[in-house]
């Protein structure tokens, strides 16, 4: 049986997403608030479709796909006439893969079940590469047998992708996900300040660490181009503020103390005044070389 898949919203992780289903065979139908994107999608998966509003792109989908920017975003294609609830039928799946709240996830989870619709929360990490490459790290919340019946959906685009519990769960454990990467940032980007003004040769330096204890992710991907002086590309600090917002929201909810999280979101926000709002996160470092 041939599955009828929408996807809503073509940003930098969506295109290539609602792509590598396409690509997968999946009859993909698309929409997008700028149109042209919409319709550059479709020139490059000719395969797929476009429709003019969430509820038509919805209307014989199996499953619908979310990506868009934060809670509010999500809310104006879900709800409303022309949201996909208004188009999905009993049975269908809804899937949004924003980072958003986990509250926004429970009262999605509510509204979606009222209708026999089920839904998972499944924020992605990876970043653009990620979605490009179909690399990505899928947190999802909902039930088992919703988890199962998408799992063919998501090995197009992911590389890894656990439940990670009830509804609300995917987001709170991309809530950690942050966290991890907002101190792990700060402290490369001090650590290269601090070999610098040592008068090492920074790139040695990371060479040699890079194998030991010290390395990470960003380590690998971030420290040449934070070297260079290098931010106009990657995962934006706008993005990444909001998505702290969130984090420390939940953490006064459950009594999380989340010292050096609130700190480097205060960072975060001297490189939005600063002008680098578009900057990648590991964009940090300019604060301590300025």
């Amino acid at each position: 049986m041939s599955i009828n898949v929408a996807f809503i919203g073509l940003g930098a992780m969506g295109f290539p997403m609602a792509g590598h289903l396409s690509n997968a065979d999946f009859n993909t139908t698309v929409y997008n608030r700028t149109k042209s994107k919409a319709a550059k999608w479709v020139k490059d998966y000719p395969d797929g479709s476009l429709r003019e509003t969430p509820r038509l792109a919805a209307i014989d989908a199996n499953v619908v796909l979310l990506c868009v920017g934060n809670d509010d975003d999500v809310r104006s294609v879900v709800y409303g006439e022309n949201g996909v609830l208004a188009g999905m039928s009993p049975g269908a799946i809804l899937i949004d893969h924003t980072t958003t709240s986990a509250e926004l996830a429970r009262e999605l989870a509510k509204a979606a079940n009222d209708l026999g619709i089920q839904f998972l929360d499944a924020p992605v990490s990876g970043g653009q590469a990620g979605a490009e490459n179909g690399k990505l790290t899928v947190m999802l919340g909902g039930d088992q047998d919703t988890y199962d019946a998408v799992i063919a959906l998501l090995n197009c685009y992911s590389q890894k992708h656990q439940l990670m519990g009830l509804n609300g769960s995917g987001q709170l454990t991309k809530m950690v996900n942050q966290i991890c990467i907002a101190g792990i940032v700060q402290g490369l980007s001090e650590a290269l300040h601090f070999a610098g003004k040592a008068g090492l040769e920074p790139t040695e330096v990371i060479d040699v660490i890079s194998k030991g204890a010290a390395q990470s992710w960003q380590m690998e991907n971030r420290s040449s181009t934070m070297i260079k002086g290098d931010f106009d590309f990657g995962f934006a600090v706008d993005w990444m503020r909001k998505d702290l917002g969130i984090v420390l929201s939940e953490a006064k909810t459950n009594g999380a103390n989340l010292p050096i999280t609130a700190l480097v979101d205060q960072f975060y926000g001297q490189v939005q005044a600063n002008g680098g709002g578009r900057f990648d996160t590991s964009s940090l470092i300019t604060l301590l070389n300025k």
